[in-house]
């Protein structure tokens, strides 16, 4: 209980302190015109108040990531403290906040604009398509989770593909509309709920006496019922991933840089929604350790998405559990319609269409539909569907969050300013996504031992090649891009 608390106070001095130092450094100025007043355009560019933007965020980084993933992470043990608490602060925060910042100062540009930019064209190619078949994919897992909990919950008389169509045909709404239209109405009863949930979740600790939470300083073994195979590094740094760090983030902040008036509102809404996110994953990483660990008989054959019927249905009263499991259906909801959204952006950018008239929204957006409705209907007909398309996306997750960190490097780089904050974060993402492709089952599955090796020299790799860049290039990079 004492690690808990300790913990949520550290994510809140994160924010008070770490955010401040990184805003200094970013150089923020109130006074500079954002993309929102200068290119509004009544579609994407539109000028909305911070609490909404705020909560447009959080809403968009939330998604199931810090609810499912935290609870996955949570069979490692209380290692997935730590990761949550300093991953959050020093890296996924960071990468927000960077990120989100280098759009609202580059007319709201997407994700893969900014990685052309500071790293080269060619890459911007690669993360365009990359990009958007990430969002695809999360559009289509942030489908299947809330049905199933619509399902297995409220509706359980209902046929198995009413709710998916429900869900996809409101997503179809929210990538074509104005984003002030529907979005923008409908996410603060979203956050109210998914606020509500947390909050549920954390009173149980506090009031229900026979909840007695693993401490880090019991140990920071591997509790993973296959540990043989799920190695603490680098499997929990992946399982967790949008409660510390997560690439899909970077792809959220253009549509709030779009929206935003005044460069001071960047910390709050970038870096305060991480935080926000970060105190969310940890609640309920705290909440399924007590429960792997004291409540095994529940738990046993449960996934990540169950467990959250299993923990609202045993410690809170049939109207609580229901606030808490609709909750995590906003939460779900939440980010796979701006994923989709996203996805629209980053093409129209690629092919310079204009999104203004709704045909040519539609245009864009009907090839992302038809693909995101395929993966749908392969996680229900296939029995293993989702547990593919959830490992394929928490590592491709992973590795946008890599790549969007070097980038921002860089960035910090030809501006002159400490790049120690951005260069640390980008190579240990490094060496978890290089060292879990290489040890994984989903990858090459070699042994433990050559594969920390093989990661170590790859992430060795990429921090002399940094260095070699910096001393031989930047000067050339910083001149052609006028800094």
């Amino acid at each position: 209980m004492i690690t808990f608390f300790i913990s949520v106070i550290l994510l809140l001095l994160g924010y008070f302190v770490y955010s401040k130092i990184i805003e200094k450094i970013l150089g923020v100025d109130p006074a500079r015109a954002t993309p929102a007043t200068t290119m509004a355009d009544g579609v994407d560019y539109v000028p909305m108040k911070p609490w909404r933007i705020f909560l447009i965020q959080f809403l968009n980084i939330a998604g199931v990531g810090p609810i499912v993933g935290a609870i996955m992470g949570a069979q490692f043990g209380t290692a997935s403290f730590l990761w949550i608490v300093f991953g959050c602060i020093f890296a996924g925060a960071v990468h927000d906040f960077i990120a989100g910042f280098v759009s609202l100062r580059d007319k709201g540009c997407s994700l893969p604009e900014i990685h052309g930019r500071y790293l080269d064209n060619g890459t911007k190619q690669i993360m365009r398509y990359f990009t958007v078949i990430l969002m695809i994919l999360v559009g289509a897992v942030f489908v299947k989770t809330p049905a199933q909990l619509l399902i297995t919950n409220f509706t359980p008389d209902w046929q198995l593909w009413i709710w998916p169509v429900i869900i996809f045909a409101y997503y179809m709404l929210a990538t074509m509309l104005p984003i002030d239209k529907l979005i923008g109405r409908i996410y603060p009863i979203f956050g109210i709920l998914l606020l509500m949930m947390a909050v549920f979740v954390m009173c149980a600790f506090v009031f229900r006496p026979e909840v007695h939470l693993t401490e880090v300083w019991d140990g920071l073994a591997n509790q993973h019922p296959k540990a043989d195979t799920n190695p603490i590094f680098p499997m929990m740094f992946v399982s967790i991933a949008c409660g510390a760090i997560s690439g899909f983030h970077a792809t959220q902040s253009p549509l709030m840089a779009r929206c935003m008036v005044n460069e001071k509102q960047a910390r709050p809404i970038f870096y305060g929604a991480m935080i926000a996110e970060g105190v969310v994953a940890l609640i309920w990483a705290a909440a399924a350790t007590y429960f792997f660990h004291d409540k095994a008989d529940l738990c046993a054959g449960q996934s990540g998405d169950a467990m959250v019927g299993v923990i609202a249905n045993e410690w809170f009263t049939p109207v609580l559990a229901v606030v808490t499991v609709l909750g995590v259906i906003a939460a779900a909801i939440t980010s796979g319609d701006t994923a989709l959204r996203s996805a629209r952006l980053i093409l129209a950018d690629t092919f310079k269409i204009d999104q203004k008239p709704i045909w040519k929204r539609f245009l864009v957006a009907l090839p992302v539909f038809l693909l995101a409705g395929g993966i749908l209907v392969y996680t229900f007909v296939d029995a293993d569907g989702f547990q593919t398309i959830w490992r394929y996306f928490a590592w491709a997750n992973q590795l946008l969050a890599m790549v969007t960190l070097w980038a921002i490097t860089v960035y910090m780089t030809l501006r002159k300013k400490p790049y120690i904050i951005t260069l640390v974060p980008a190579l240990f993402m490094t060496m978890v996504c290089s060292t879990f492709i290489i040890i994984s089952d989903s990858g090459f599955g070699l042994p433990h031992a050559l594969s920390y090796i093989l990661g170590g020299v790859i992430t060795l790799g990429s921090c002399i090649w940094f260095f070699v860049w910096k001393a031989k290039k930047a000067e050339k990079l910083a001149k052609r891009l006028e800094i």
